[in-house]
């Protein structure tokens, strides 16, 4: 048989007789060879260019994943609705995926020799709130981690209100744990995909919710009224919390789980937080060992898309309404400028940014990453739930400098291994009567940290745009 280049151009030039004679039907139609020449160099294009547009991730794909919907969801909740579109197709700094089976082996060894992990002492006691709520000298005093005998204030100074049979749980989660949490009845409940068939064998799926979200599920008939102990949604196990006690503020109660994972799953050694508006469409373990374990790092968080500087985060927060407290925001820079608080510059590199997109963190539950997510916590309920505005502040502080090992990896990467949705429950619906009222956002004048409204930030804000200090 012809080559079909060869069958093409006898094709194409019309030879025919002997030459034809041997050549198939299917292939003595011009229309026909040049349409099947299209189609071959149309696919061999579509092939290269998906195959080179996505430089982030090379995947070796789990060989026996799980192929059948984790959970089948009531049409009128919607899950999949709303999703944010990404645009970014490349990046320069691609992942590697490691083949599934290798990952789950050397994490479960890692796991099992985990017991030479050091854990920092935790200061314990009662408080009005539930970070101790100190003060900003107080609070700077344990920045120097370098004496692990020094108890540090990490949360729980008030009781977390969950019933005593999921407590029980988390403690028995060993190895690795997925905790996200709805606060606030505004997310929806989002199944992971391309879990590996193993995984659920390995890893823990927790949901913290508050009375309002569970009460949103109910209506929805994901959980029967009766059953409320041990309940799960697909994956995820669900997680009362009831913060009539916790915070007034929804997103500050869902801090506690998202940078307090470490003490809330003692027995846990690896975790990664994912906000609710996303969906995980990679394998955890594939994640935190091509993100973690193989660069040899703490924790592993994504730059922020836009920002590199601290005080481009906070005018953003500002000006979008992002926190309504606008004159916070002002004494907060203020606090973090006089005690040291500078730009980004190459000098701080490894690190490439001082702004993180928070929403998906992965972390080895070691000394430095537990006492780093201790020093943030307390920032954030000193201040506001935007953990943007504190994370170089806290990172830069730390004592040993450079102690704490980050990976900040592309934000394209990011997009790659979760699908971000918009924040898409209605207002007013079953739940929103007993949720917590937001006060009004303050509108941010135009001469915001600028002009001398933020006075201590001055020379931060000229080093930022690289003019002189004289």
């Amino acid at each position: 048989m012809f080559e079909p280049c060869l069958q093409a151009r006898l094709c194409a030039s019309g030879l025919m007789g002997k030459a034809t004679s041997r050549v198939p039907l299917l292939f003595r139609s011009k229309l026909l060879c040049f349409s099947l020449l299209y189609l071959s160099s149309s696919l061999f294009l579509a092939l290269y260019s998906s195959l080179s547009s996505t430089k982030c991730l090379f995947r070796s794909s789990p060989f026996d994943p799980i192929q059948t919907p984790l959970f089948s969801y009531p049409s009128t909740y919607g899950e999949h609705k709303y999703a944010i579109p990404t645009l970014r197709s490349s990046c320069t700094s691609p992942v590697y995926f490691s083949d599934y089976w290798m990952v789950l082996k050397e994490i479960q060894e890692l796991c099992r020799n985990s017991s030479a992990l050091q854990h920092p002492k935790y200061m314990q006691g009662k408080a009005q709130s539930f970070g101790g709520n100190f003060s900003t000298q107080k609070r700077i005093s344990y920045f120097d981690c370098s004496d692990v005998r020094l108890e540090i204030p990490c949360g729980f100074f008030k009781e977390f209100p969950i019933r005593n049979s999921d407590r029980n749980a988390m403690e028995k989660c060993n190895g690795v744990v997925v905790v996200s949490a709805i606060f606030g009845d505004h997310d929806k409940i989002r199944q992971p995909k391309g879990l590996g068939s193993k995984t659920l064998d390995h890893v823990c799926f927790f949901m913290f919710v508050d009375n309002s979200t569970l009460t949103g599920l109910h209506s929805h008939n994901l959980i029967p009224e009766k059953t409320r102990e041990g309940k799960k949604i697909g994956v995820w196990r669900i997680i009362n919390v009831s913060t009539e006690h916790l915070y007034p503020n929804a997103a500050m109660n869902g801090v506690i789980p998202k940078h307090l994972v470490h003490r809330l799953f003692p027995n846990a050694i690896f975790s990664m937080w994912i906000d609710a508006k996303l969906q995980l469409v990679v394998d955890p373990l594939i994640l935190i060992h091509a993100l973690v374990i193989s660069e040899n790092v703490d924790m592993a968080i994504s730059r922020h898309p836009y920002y590199i500087h601290t005080m481009e985060e906070a005018m953003a927060t500002a000006r979008w309404k992002k926190w309504w407290d606008v004159d916070s925001l002002k004494t907060q820079m203020e606090t973090y400028c006089e005690n040291g608080l500078q730009p980004w510059t190459p000098n701080k590199l490894p690190y490439p940014s001082d702004v993180p997109d928070s929403a998906l963190i992965v972390r080895k539950h070691s000394i430095a990453s537990n006492y780093f997510s201790c020093l943030l916590f307390n920032e954030l309920e000193a201040f506001n739930p935007r953990d943007q505005l504190a994370f170089a502040y806290v990172r830069d502080k730390m004592k040993p400098t450079k102690q704490l090992r980050v990976n900040m990896f592309d934000v394209q990467v990011f997009e790659q291994v979760a699908v971000e949705y918009r924040h898409n429950l209605k207002q007013g619906g079953p739940s929103s009567s007993s949720a917590a009222q937001v006060p009004k956002t303050k509108r941010a004048t135009s001469d915001l940290f600028v002009n001398g409204s933020c006075s201590s930030c001055d020379g931060y804000l000229l080093t930022m745009w690289g003019e002189s200090h004289d």
